[in-house]
């Protein structure tokens, strides 16, 4: 399980307990941009009490992205078989990762999905979720995918899909950070299923969503479906440009 962290040492408390109530024999990765509010310390501490906490201390706050992408790099350093992803800040219930890690049965990445049958959103402005399911809409209609929430933070990997990714390039943030592991995962014919969740609005702290993360995720969305259709395109030309095979020899005496 992977929780990266920025300004949340009073949310850290409760969802450790949690998670640790929820799955006694989960291993919990913190992953601490370098708060100022002493979450990485409180990791710290929870860590030397507890064999199943560890923490990853970043220097610097350089986005959801980089700190998934360490923490998956610290987990398969180790030889985990899966890796989870979890907000720090109570939206995911930790009560609900037995939904996600079941459905690995018969799955290579499972995503907790706010918008298939069973899931929802509690709590959460009008304008987030409109904004959530528009950009769910589109990255469906844009990638040609069949996937509800392709941007959930909500998701179980088996460590075979990561590795056969290349980590370093991966460069994008927030909601794009998701859209782009999940396709990258379709494309390599990986078995992506959602599981329904219900998502619940933080109540201590704020957002770290923003009017950038947005745009990033609408340009690379954008840009990724083009060169899907552009590929698309150029393989139908090359079947259609492809020469009519003449017959053989015996075909062609057995004509005359």
């Amino acid at each position: 399980m992977i929780i990266p962290t920025y300004q949340e040492r009073e949310n850290l408390p409760r969802i450790l307990d949690r998670l640790l109530a929820a799955v006694p024999t989960t291993s919990v990765l913190v992953v601490d941009d370098g708060s100022p509010d002493g979450t990485g310390a409180y990791a710290d501490e929870r860590s030397a009490a507890d064999e199943r906490i560890h923490v990853l201390h970043r220097t610097e706050k350089a986005g959801l992205g980089a700190a998934y992408v360490a923490g998956f790099g610290w987990g398969l350093e180790r030889g985990y078989d899966v890796l989870v992803e979890m907000d720090a800040d109570g939206s995911h219930a930790p009560e609900q990762l037995p939904r996600l890690l079941g459905a690995l049965d018969h799955a290579d990445l499972v995503l907790g999905s706010r918008y298939v049958p069973g899931g929802s959103v509690v709590n959460w402005p009008k304008h987030r979720e409109v904004l959530s399911r528009g950009g769910n809409i589109y990255s469906r209609l844009a990638l040609g995918v069949h996937v509800h929430d392709i941007t959930g933070g909500y998701r179980a990997f088996r460590a075979e899909v990561l590795r056969s990714f290349d980590l370093a390039a991966v460069e994008s943030h927030g909601y794009c950070f998701q859209v782009d592991l999940a396709w990258r995962a379709l494309n390599k014919g990986f078995r992506v299923v959602e599981v329904p969740i219900t998502f619940t609005e933080r109540e201590i702290g704020t957002s770290k969503m923003s009017g950038n993360i947005v745009r990033e995720a609408l340009l690379k969305v954008t840009v990724w479906g083009a060169q899907k259709r552009w590929s698309q395109m150029r393989s139908l030309v090359g079947r259609r440009s492809q020469p009519i095979a003449a017959p053989d020899s015996d075909q062609r005496s057995a004509t005359h």
